[in-house]
């Protein structure tokens, strides 16, 4: 089966070129070499130079890998964690459920005898 390619939208590749060249900076102030990040993140040279170019259809699971070989594994942790559009768009969503009044439910109850 080929491999399907999505074309991603400009604001996003410059974002993932950012996000490339921020990992690329990390490694070289660290002082390791591309094959030393690879073979600890078990991915391939030319895998690591497509993760330092942003390039969109690398796993995110090798951009983590990466991440972690470079102590920078704690950044992954604020992504989509506060979703205010999210709890906007549920909030808009939610029916508020009417509940009876204790009184009517106290005159039910006498009505049939069960409630004194």
């Amino acid at each position: 089966m080929p491999r399907t390619t999505v074309t991603a939208m400009p604001s996003l590749r410059r974002r993932l070129a950012q996000l490339g060249e921020n990992i690329h900076l990390a490694r070289l102030r660290r002082r390791l070499s591309a094959s030393q990040v690879a073979e600890r993140a078990g991915i391939t040279r030319t895998t690591l130079r497509s993760i330092e170019h942003g390039d969109g259809s690398v796993s995110l699971g090798a951009y983590a890998n990466v991440l972690f070989c470079l102590g920078l594994d704690q950044d992954l942790d604020p992504i989509a964690r506060d979703d205010e559009l999210g709890r906007k768009l549920q909030d808009a969503n939610l029916t508020v459920k009417r509940r009876a009044s204790r009184r009517s439910h106290v005159n039910r109850g006498a009505e049939d005898g069960s409630i004194l």
